[in-house]
Parts: C-alpha cells; sequence; structure tokens
C-alpha cells in the first residue's frame, strides 16, 4: 500500500470514527451502533479513492508533448473520463 492510499485510509476513519460517535452519542443503547464505524469507514475510504482517480484523470500530466488543438481535446477527454468514473461509482463532488 504506497503512502496516498494510507492518507485516504486516515481520512476514512477519521469521518467513520465522527460519524459512529455522533450517532452512539445521540443513542448509546442503539445496537446498529455497532456496525455503523465499518460501513461508515468502507463507505468512505471507497468514495475517497474514486475521487482520487478521477482527479488523476484530469490532472496527472501524461508527458505527451501535442499541439494546443490536440492538447485541448485531451483535456476535454479527461474530464469526460473523470465525470464518468465518479457517475460509474455513484460519487458526486
Amino acid at each position: 500500500m504506497n503512502e496516498r492510499i494510507r492518507q485516504l485510509a486516515e481520512q476514512a476513519h477519521c469521518y467513520a470514527c465522527e460519524y459512529a460517535w455522533q450517532t452512539f452519542r445521540d443513542n448509546p443503547h442503539n445496537p446498529y451502533n455497532q456496525g455503523m464505524y465499518k460501513q461508515r469507514y468502507d463507505s468512505k475510504f471507497a468514495e475517497l479513492i474514486v475521487k482520487e482517480c478521477a482527479h488523476i484523470a484530469v490532472f496527472k500530466d501524461s508527458g505527451t508533448v501535442a499541439t494546443a488543438d490536440v492538447a485541448g481535446h485531451m483535456a476535454a477527454g479527461r474530464s469526460i473520463a473523470a465525470r464518468l468514473i465518479k457517475e460509474h461509482f455513484g460519487v458526486e463532488e
């Protein structure tokens, strides 16, 4: 696992802990609270990975040297790819 994935996992952990704690605080005897952390962590971690992939699709320099027209088409294609990735996984901005 690389450092960026570790950072995303930590962000998901913080999000899940905060959400689970707020729910537990409001109703500590609810048995649903036990599975709350894992459900929220898994969901947030997946969302963060999809967003990261979409970001890379748009902003990662491919190293390709192109004319201005071709570069414009490439940029448009990357933006479309990022949107399609997020739509496919149901992730919104």
